[in-house]
């Protein structure tokens, strides 16, 4: 009997989600993909993150060779009855379970299409549900999971404790920058060299945007993230051996020449699947092991993929499709042109000038300015954290549907009230000054709260403050800030200056 065809989406590119040892398909299963234009024109797509996706998706067929039947059509559905007219009649097909809804929905009304294991996670999500359920109710919080997970995995344990005697090292990685210096002076990140697929990739896409038939934002410069297994690989080797050892102590620091850091780059692999968690996080436990890299850094990359991507993960499909329409602060205010044009150079603030430069020249920036610059500026003015979302999907080549609704929704905006994290995670311009190196230049001061000086992340804490102070005194996180509020003499006219900026770039 003929093994039967499987499907393989464009996230779904490392041997893992085709290994027959794990729920997969038929070792000699023929394999079909499809290239659908139809997903570029949904949204006005970052231009990097559509090269790269169609990039590494056309790296994958051509490693395949033979084995695949590669269908470029304008949509799923076009693909699939292309394939299907090829296969023949009643011609059956297996699939991994895919990363959104959407996918999953077409996959599902598809007669014949067998759905098989999700694959790219630590966690099954009949093992996260069993966690989930017991008795935990509506709160599921990061910390009990991430030491539930290292148990199961025995990752950084020795013998029932953990690692060094502590579970969490978050204490010794949030050190400031450090002064007087521009970057780190760590070894820079992995790069790889284009080729001859890159280049048609960036021929169509140049037609298509041309005839009027896409349109993306952002600029595409020569690909900065791995296409293939083999690229993720090396770029997994380089940082275990010439990053690791630094990032933890600056994991949450920011430097304007030094936008890397020494983060890892590697979610951009891991959602694309190329690389599989488990590889990432084993390698990087045996570096400390060997003395190659403290366990504060360890301890902080293995958190980011063991603990805090896997509940991201699994939060997506628990809370349901509902949690796409959270609100819970009832912020509805639309994001502005400069905003999603990633008009860096309109804006004056020269954090989110510099970071929005970055999201524009790269498609990508790491977590505290997604957060604390970013996602701060949305939560602050009151934009409506669906749009949110749907810009940090579109602007990031790690975005997937996945990846940002637990993220921006739960962590960044707020908007399920609490069901992720204790507080709303916002600042003044004080954490921005502690944490970085981007308000000396600037032409705010983090400490001015009225006046043509007034930091706009400073203003903006307290006004958001303001604007929320019922529900934010009564929550313990935020109550002590919340009484702040009665010790500005200033706040009318600090609220005037918010108001008379408007939506205008800050």
């Amino acid at each position: 009997m003929e093994p039967r065809p499987h499907w393989l989406f464009g996230d779904q590119l490392g041997p893992h989600f085709l290994d027959p040892r794990h729920g997969g398909p038929d070792a000699h299963a023929p394999v079909v993909m499809i290239e659908a234009r139809a997903v570029l024109r949904r949204r006005r797509f970052h231009r990097a993150k559509a090269h790269l996706v169609v990039s590494a998706m056309r790296h994958r067929a051509a490693e395949l060779g033979d084995r695949v039947t590669y269908v470029r059509a304008d949509t799923y559905t076009e693909g699939l009855a292309r394939i299907r007219g090829d296969l023949g009649a009643g011609a059956r097909l297996t699939v991994r379970h895919p990363t959104s809804r959407r996918a999953l929905e077409f996959v599902t009304a598809q007669e014949g299409v067998e759905i098989l294991p999700a694959r790219g996670f630590l966690v099954s999500q009949d093992a996260f549900a069993e966690w989930a359920g017991r008795g935990r109710g509506r709160s599921l919080r990061l910390e009990g999971f991430y030491r539930w997970v290292r148990e199961r995995h025995d990752l950084l344990m020795d013998g029932d404790e953990p690692a060094g005697g502590r579970w969490n090292l978050d204490h010794d990685n949030r050190e400031p920058p450090p002064r007087r210096q521009g970057t780190l002076g760590v070894r820079g990140p992995w790069q790889p060299t284009e080729d001859e697929i890159d280049d048609e990739v960036r021929h169509d896409l140049d037609r298509w945007e041309r005839d009027g038939d896409l349109s993306f934002v952002g600029r595409d410069g020569p690909r900065r993230f791995p296409a293939t297994r083999r690229e993720a690989l090396a770029a997994l080797r380089h940082f275990v051996t010439h990053r690791l050892p630094d990032f933890g102590r600056y994991e949450d620091a920011m430097l304007a020449a030094d936008p890397v850091m020494s983060h890892s780059l590697l979610s951009v692999p891991l959602n694309l699947g190329l690389l599989d968690p488990a590889a990432c996080v084993e390698r990087a436990e045996r570096a400390y092991r060997d003395g190659d890299a403290p366990l504060n850094s360890v301890e902080g990359f293995v958190r980011q993929i063991a603990g805090w991507r896997e509940y991201v993960w699994h939060l997506y499909w628990h809370f349901g499709e509902e949690y796409r329409h959270r609100n819970a602060l009832r912020h509805t205010a639309p994001l502005p042109d400069w905003f999603l044009d990633l008009d860096a150079d309109a804006v004056t603030a020269n954090c989110l000038s510099t970071v929005l430069a970055q999201v524009r020249d790269v498609g990508w920036t790491h977590h505290i300015p997604r957060l604390m610059v970013l996602g701060s500026r949305a939560l602050q003015d009151g934009w409506d954290p669906a749009a949110v979302t749907d810009w940090f999907h579109r602007c990031f080549v790690d975005g997937y549907d996945w990846v940002m609704l637990p993220n921006v929704v739960g962590m960044s905006q707020y908007a399920d009230g609490g069901l992720m994290t204790t507080k709303p995670y916002t600042s003044g311009g004080a954490y921005l000054h502690r944490m970085s190196d981007l308000c000396g230049p600037c032409a705010y001061r983090p400490s001015d709260r009225t006046g043509d000086r007034a930091c706009p992340y400073t203003t903006g804490y307290w006004a958001f403050l303001h604007r929320h102070r019922t529900r934010l005194a009564a929550n313990h996180r935020t109550a002590r800030a919340v009484k702040g509020l009665d010790r500005l003499g200033d706040l009318p006219e600090l609220l005037d200056t918010v108001a008379q900026r408007g939506d205008t770039p800050p």
